[in-house]
């Protein structure tokens, strides 16, 4: 109970606003200031099993309101139609978050780590595919950010490692299988979005710059899509029970044959040895279908080959 007592202050305080914040009916502040309450008590503490049950509460209010607003909507398109509009969808979301992605450039210290990331690879590549594959990668891991902020979990700024990739630690964990998937898989989501970007330049312009950083971009986050670890895929396969990651295996195997891309074999392999390993009794479906249309999309846009991707940059980077 020490560590409680040390920050009795702070937990009034962020106790008492986290209370304003649900009087005003403000569900995402309530729950980023009860995650940060909850990393300021000890886990086996009555008071954090206390405040864990209302968050539980808040994110079942949340989401049985996000889920009737979806229901009220339009049906989604079926099929391949389905499959482009939500990659469209995708891409304008991605434009829109202009202030979220904006956040990470005001802190000092991720500065400093992308400057250093970015001087390794422009005395290699050159500055323009430099500063590209830095971008990219932050688009990533500002991805997970905004997952992370959608279910009220503190999150700090992404950091580079220069020659290695970048990290965010989180300051709470998500709750739940499928919380813990959707953080997981958003990275891939934003990742993909940002190779699409490189694609559609390379689409207006022919300069094969773009298609080399849309080349790379696929296969960083076709990396990231590994279920082992502590990488993006790991975390989604949480959420998919043997049936869900038999399905996902037979699509990971059609995207290898069609593309021949050695990244999706990895990640085939890697997923195969994972079916027969404990999975959950329920799965969920959504997190197939995203799985799935990602590892598509991916190896579409993985067959865009540039001529200044280096076959040393796309296979032995490891983000």
């Amino acid at each position: 109970m020490c560590h409680a007592l040390v920050h009795a202050d702070r937990l009034k305080t962020v106790a008492r606003q986290a209370e304003e914040a649900e009087a005003r009916s403000d569900r995402e502040a309530a729950l980023t200031l009860w995650r940060e309450t909850l990393s300021l008590l000890p886990s086996r503490s009555t008071q954090y099993g206390q405040i864990n049950s209302r968050v539980a509460a808040l994110e079942k209010q949340r989401d049985g309101g996000a889920a009737a607003a979806e229901g009220a909507s339009k049906p989604r398109a079926q099929g391949l139609r389905g499959w482009w509009a939500a990659i469209v969808a995708g891409l304008l979301s991605l434009l829109s978050k202009g202030k979220l992605l904006l956040l990470g450039l005001t802190k000092l210290k991720t500065l400093l780590s992308m400057a250093a990331f970015f001087g390794i690879y422009w005395t290699t590549f050159g500055w323009p595919f430099a500063l590209g594959l830095v971008l990219s990668i932050y688009i990533h891991e500002m991805g997970h950010v905004a997952a992370l902020r959608h279910y009220g979990i503190p999150a700090t700024a992404p950091m580079f490692i220069p020659g290695l990739g970048a990290f965010i630690r989180l300051k709470a964990m998500p709750q739940t299988p499928l919380q813990e998937a959707v953080v997981g898989l958003a990275g891939p989501v934003w990742g993909l979005g940002a190779a699409l970007l490189a694609w559609l330049a390379y689409w207006l312009t022919g300069n094969s710059l773009f298609a080399s950083l849309a080349h790379v971009g696929a296969i960083i986050n076709l990396f990231n899509l590994i279920p082992i670890w502590q990488l993006d895929g790991a975390h989604a396969l949480h959420a998919l029970n043997k049936q869900q990651r038999w399905l996902l295996a037979a699509v990971v195997a059609a995207a290898y044959l069609w593309s021949q891309e050695p990244m999706m074999l990895l990640v085939g392999l890697v997923l195969l040895v994972r079916c027969f390993m404990a999975a959950p009794a329920q799965g969920e479906g959504r997190i197939l279908g995203e799985f799935a249309l990602l590892v598509l999309a991916l190896a579409a846009v993985g067959r865009v080959r540039g001529l200044e991707a280096s076959p040393l940059l796309s296979y032995g980077y490891a983000p």
